[in-house]
């Protein structure tokens, strides 16, 4: 089964959302927050980027950082605008993005049922990022901000979202073309009965997040002799999006320095097709440009039979950027950048035709299916495989412990 359960948000008054609410932590640097930031004294970017409060020569891993997030945090939580529920419950998030939307469930999901795989992960870790994620919610005693998960909806939950969007909304906020929508659901009995025949929960953006909460937990447990795993701390914040409502970007990539002959060697190995199309069209084909012209090239199967294996982003691993440049491993290689797909193609052709980067690589995206297919096997997928889009905003609801 899975929990998800509800809580006492911290949240905003409606009419100071919208100046509350930010980005994840995750999706931008220290500068570019800083900048967001600028006459924004509410952001929720203070809270969850606190570096942003200081000068540029101070370590955002000092301890002074996290003291400040604290703060900034017990500020907004004890200010007038922002207000705790004083009963428990569940809510609905509805995002509108490009004519498409997606909803789902906002509540707690189990540490437990993160650390025994009944919420499934897809990607690696770092152990800094877990590090400072960790600390940021010990020294808050929050978690901040909610992940992403996805489920197989068999068992009607999106009909029940249906209804609950007949009512009012407690939130509708517009913000860089996205509408936000949350709605309150106090009687969760429903909700409960439904997500306990759920078998698995997918994380799908977030997995440091999840892998702090856990680590949180774990610390939290053994400095009270009294746990019951009842606690708080025990639950994270999450939003449940059935699958079927999910949708994946594609992932990019630029090389920085290619070698000398490069183009021949690739021209040997591969079909190489002058296109107008920057995307790829279909699954196995990607798109390259280099030297201010596209072309397209079909991937050849995997020599492997793993389900991760036959993922776009691993065929080009295995049969381009380690034959070819010598890439053996894509998280950690400098000569090669990610650029989310959300930028477009424009972004690769700029990076190349700059001088930055001597090739781009547009990639197919992966598909929701794929991800969970390699969850299930309990396999891991290459860095960068899925960027999501419409991002959560971070500061509507924030779960204390």
């Amino acid at each position: 089964m899975a929990i998800v359960k509800p809580f006492k948000a911290w949240r905003p008054e409606i009419d100071v959302a919208e100046n509350v609410i930010s980005v994840p932590y995750d999706v931008i640097n220290t500068k570019e927050a800083r900048e967001m930031a600028v006459g924004k004294p509410n952001s929720f970017l203070h809270v969850i980027r606190p570096e942003i409060d200081f000068p540029p020569s101070v370590d955002i891993h000092s301890e002074d950082v996290y003291a400040r997030g604290k703060k900034n945090l017990e500020a907004l939580l004890n200010s007038g605008f922002f207000m705790q529920e004083s009963r428990e419950a569940l809510y609905l998030y509805k995002l509108i993005w490009r004519g498409r939307s997606q909803s789902g469930i906002f509540g707690c999901v189990s540490v437990q049922e993160y650390d025994e795989e009944i919420i499934l992960k897809h990607e690696l870790t770092r152990p800094d990022k877990e590090d400072d994620r960790t600390k940021h919610i010990l020294t808050q005693q929050a978690h901040a901000e909610p992940v992403m998960i996805t489920f197989d909806d068999k068992v009607g939950i999106s009909e029940m979202m249906k209804e609950i969007e007949h009512e009012n909304p407690i939130y509708q906020v517009e913000v860089d073309d996205v509408k936000h929508m949350i709605w309150k659901i106090d009687d969760t009995s429903s909700f409960d009965s439904a997500f306990a025949k759920v078998n698995h929960l997918y994380i799908a953006d977030g997995h440091h997040r999840c892998a702090s909460a856990s680590r949180t937990a774990e610390i939290m447990k053994n400095n009270n002799p009294d746990h019951t795993g009842n606690e708080e701390y025990n639950y994270f914040p999450a939003v449940v999006f059935p699958k079927q409502q999910m949708d994946i970007l594609s992932y990019n990539r630029i090389v920085y320095t290619l070698p000398d002959g490069f183009f021949n060697q690739l021209n040997e190995k591969f079909e190489l097709t002058k296109t107008q199309n920057p995307e790829p069209e279909v699954k196995g084909t990607i798109c390259i440009y280099i030297d201010k012209n596209w072309y397209s090239l079909s991937l050849p199967e995997s020599k492997k039979t793993d389900v991760a294996s036959g993922l776009d982003v691993a065929r080009l691993q295995e049969h381009l950027l380690e034959p070819l440049l010598g890439i053996t491993n894509q998280r950690t290689d400098k000569n090669l950048f990610f650029v989310g797909g959300i930028r477009g193609t424009g972004e690769l052709e700029h990076l190349v035709d700059s001088g930055e980067a001597d090739m781009a690589i547009s990639m197919y995206p992966t598909n929701i299916q794929e991800l969970v297919d390699v969850s299930d096997a309990g396999l891991l997928m290459p860095p960068k495989s899925t960027w999501f889009e419409p991002k959560l905003r971070s500061g509507f609801l924030v779960h204390t412990f």
